[in-house]
């Protein structure tokens, strides 16, 4: 039996987490930057404190609540319906990449148990350039078949996660070539399953543990076994995941005339990625960015940025539009400048560019 952090502040019905509970220092983060910028250590090999949010990172998600939980819900439906349609086997095994693919994975459970089908959740990390957690994946598939899983992610940005899936999969006959990852938002056509290709702020994409079960980003075990995590205690006044997924679910229950999400097909899939793809090279030739990774596209991934790196500057397509001004006063608290971009930014109403500090 692995020893694993449990479900943190879920409910233990909603969600398992298969990682373990590590002792880690934080590091500071500028100086984390510096350490991944200069390639000396992995970004996974180090975590920052996660501070409380503040009252008005808290007002401010009250009103992404406001505004887009009931289409949260709609869409939490439209995928579960596809689900449900799409796996034929007795079970489904969802396996929710932490953190961002919590949240979805958890409604996703519920109304997928609403529909009658019997449905398993678990939360397992996967990293960038390191891929999935080997030995989590292992367990699930021991314990319900490969070919009942679907991988849960919150969206994409430039479809990095969607890509280290294939990876860590590619040459395993029990998986099919294009993996079933599943997400709210996939504005870069990345995604098996989306509801959407919008780019809009997902009440749960910002903030942090606080909506995750209290659990931190995974951490890389660097003396091997399941990847590591830290459970922040000290944020748990301020914990609203059980409320969170509530509110989602009470309204899921009550959105009538909703129709399944169809994955993508291989030309929508084309059309999606040009475009933003377009995007991302215009802006890093513009900028002189060489590496990529110092562009964080999408309002959740741009949000999630200045949080969590060191930004030179964000780009927004319009400065008064409701779903970037968590966004921009974030940006505002970190000194960080905001540039409007218009229709420069094409699918994307965010993006966060990335210091340079090696």
């Amino acid at each position: 039996m692995m020893e694993t952090v449990g479900s943190g502040s879920y409910d233990a019905t909603d969600v398992h987490f298969l990682l373990r509970k590590v002792d880690i220092e934080p590091t500071d983060v500028m100086e984390k930057e510096r350490l991944i910028q200069s390639r000396r250590r992995h970004y996974s090999e180090m975590i920052s404190q996660e501070k409380a949010p503040s009252d008005v990172h808290k007002q401010l998600y009250a009103s992404a609540m406001l505004q887009n939980s009931r289409r949260m819900a709609t869409d939490v439906q439209a995928l579960a319906l596809a689900l449900d349609r799409e796996y034929n086997g007795p079970s489904v095994a969802l396996v929710s990449f932490v953190r961002a693919g919590i949240p979805l994975g958890v409604l996703l459970r519920r109304a997928l148990a609403d529909l009658g089908r019997e449905a398993h959740h678990y939360g397992i990390s996967i990293i960038r350039d390191r891929g999935i957690d080997k030995i989590a994946l292992e367990a699930v598939i021991e314990a319900h078949g490969a070919e009942n899983i679907v991988f849960v992610d919150g969206w994409t940005g430039k479809g990095a996660i969607s890509g280290e899936v294939k990876r860590s999969l590619q040459g395993d006959a029990r998986f099919p070539e294009q993996p079933r990852l599943v997400v709210l938002a996939d504005p870069c056509g990345k995604a098996w399953l989306s509801a959407s290709a919008d780019d809009w702020v997902i009440p749960s994409g910002i903030l942090g543990a606080t909506v995750s079960g209290l659990v931190s980003r995974s951490i890389w075990p660097t003396n091997g076994g399941l990847h590591g995590c830290i459970v922040y205690e000290h944020l748990r006044e301020h914990d609203v995941t059980r409320a969170f997924v509530d509110k989602i679910n009470n309204l899921r229950i009550n959105v009538c005339g909703i129709e399944a999400a169809t994955p993508w097909s291989e030309s929508q899939r084309g059309v999606l990625q040009e475009a933003a793809f377009g995007v991302i090279h215009q802006i890093a030739k513009k900028l002189s960015i060489s590496d990529l990774n110092h562009l964080k596209p999408g309002i959740a991934e741009a949000t999630r940025a200045v949080l969590r790196r060191v930004p030179e500057h964000v780009l927004v397509r319009d400065k008064s539009d409701n779903d970037v001004q968590l966004l921009m006063h974030l940006a505002e608290q970190a000194g960080v400048q905001v540039e409007e971009g218009g229709a420069s930014l094409g699918p994307y109403r965010a993006v966060t560019v990335i210091r340079s500090v090696s």
